[in-house]
């Protein structure tokens, strides 16, 4: 009885040890140590283990990292100071913590290529041109006899991308009419491929005359382009690759996603700037500027922004330099600049707080929340307005992101998306993630 009662008494005073060193701050600190890290080539990275005692730190790869400004591969460090890393080159190594040989934790550290871009700022023209045409409403034909839409009896949805007819691919609006009007006087149906979300249709349509003109119709209302002034968030000399505005172009009547066959983007100039109010988005004005001059395509139009390849360096940048970028996870709260143009095709640097920063490890739109305190340009804006979407993010001499939305009944604040997105939507793969996520919106796109 004794016995028992004795190892009772000892499994209870391990158990309180144990929860006493569990909840203690060293072990929390511990526990949180980061079991991967990434750190671009030529930077400077400190780790913090937090555990008051001397131990050892093994460098699995001295030649990519330097531990305390040592190439050592075993170093005698102080586990309550922070540890200086300093990745040397590109590639992998492991890190690992020891007490009196005992491991204690280890953090893999991948180290990427030193990845340097142009800031974008500048006011551009966007023309795209839709893969196919977009149903963005129904309308009734009079053939004499009753009204109604022929392309809703063919169960055509409005946000229905018709991308061929009769297995012809539709390039614009004067292709359709062209071929509506063929198949009404020979009283034939005609064919169509229909894209819907994820999926695609083959419908048919009978062509109905309209006895006001004496024209064939198909009681749809279609578009084949778009138009629209935004920012440049960035520019890769060695790719050629850009991105600008940070969100996604949607149809204005559907709200449905543009699917690109075509674009361009071109100068523009900003004329003037309605200010943002409480419960009323500002707007900056601009016209398109030397149109001949087509600056790049667009090839792509995502959650994040658009993206295409620029002919040549786009010209009056802010910085005379590229910069480097940062990760996801190297945002910060706290001060930071936009570029942008207010008047004309200036490009001018303006003060920022990056409010709240969210942790991604997926690709998601809506990574910051910025709002605005440089006086010059609340005074000229009244914060962020719409146009303003792109404008790329610096912080502590990296670009970190761009300008998205605008909060409706706040202009001075906004949402940001992290710049890392954006470069793995231009081709510039930093880490490999899973699709992007996209989030309904909150707020105004800028």
């Amino acid at each position: 009885m004794i016995r028992q009662n004795k190892r009772k008494w000892m499994g209870s005073f391990l158990l309180l040890i144990t929860a006493l060193v569990v909840s203690s701050t060293p072990f929390r600190d511990l526990s949180s140590f980061p079991h991967e890290l990434r750190v671009m080539e030529g930077s400077l990275e400190q780790l913090r283990v937090s555990v008051p005692v001397m131990g050892t730190l093994v460098n699995s790869n001295p030649d990519i990292l330097h531990v305390n400004g040592t190439q050592a591969r075993e170093v005698s460090v102080d586990l309550s100071k922070p540890m200086s890393v300093e990745p040397r080159r590109a590639g992998e190594a492991q890190l690992q913590v020891k007490w009196r040989n005992i491991p204690l934790t280890a953090v893999k550290v991948n180290v990427l290529p030193d990845f340097r871009l142009y800031p974008g700022g500048q006011s551009i023209g966007v023309k795209l041109q839709t893969a196919g045409v977009l149903v963005v409403g129904h309308h009734l034909v009079d053939d004499g006899k009753s009204k109604f839409s022929p392309g809703e009896q063919s169960g055509i949805h409005v946000g229905d991308m018709i991308v061929k007819m009769n297995d012809l691919y539709i390039n614009d609006m004067s292709d359709v009419k062209k071929m509506i009007n063929e198949a009404g006087k020979k009283n034939h149906p005609v064919q169509l491929l229909v894209v819907r979300g994820k999926e695609k249709l083959n419908l048919t349509l009978q062509p109905a005359k309209d006895k006001k003109d004496n024209e064939y119709r198909m009681g749809l209302y279609i578009r084949d382009s778009a138009a629209g002034v935004g920012t440049l968030t960035f520019y890769d000399p060695q790719s050629k690759a850009y991105g600008a505005l940070g969100h996604v172009i949607s149809d204005v009547d559907t709200g449905q996603a543009i699917v690109v066959g075509d674009g361009q983007i071109v100068q523009a100039s900003v004329t003037s700037i309605e200010k943002g109010q409480s419960g009323n988005p500002g707007e900056k004005f601009a016209r398109f500027y030397n149109e001949s001059e087509v600056l790049g395509n667009i090839t792509k139009n995502t959650p994040f922004g658009i993206f295409g390849k620029m002919k040549d360096e786009p010209k009056r940048s802010f910085y005379d330099e590229p910069l480097p970028v940062a990760l996801a996870e190297q945002v910060e709260e706290g001060p930071a600049k936009i570029l942008t143009v207010v008047n004309g095709q200036k490009v001018e640097e303006f003060d920022i707080e990056i409010a709240n920063v969210i942790k991604q490890h997926f690709p998601a739109t809506k990574g910051m929340i910025i709002k605005v305190t440089d006086k010059r340009l609340l005074e000229k804006t009244g914060g962020i307005v719409q146009g303003m979407s792109g404008s790329p993010i610096i912080q502590k001499g990296k670009i970190v992101g761009a300008v998205t939305h605008v909060f409706v009944n706040d202009p001075t604040s906004g949402y940001g998306c992290y710049i890392e997105w954006m470069l793995r939507d231009a081709g510039v793969n930093v880490r490999n993630a899973p699709e992007s996520e996209q989030q309904s919106p909150i707020g105004k796109a800028a």
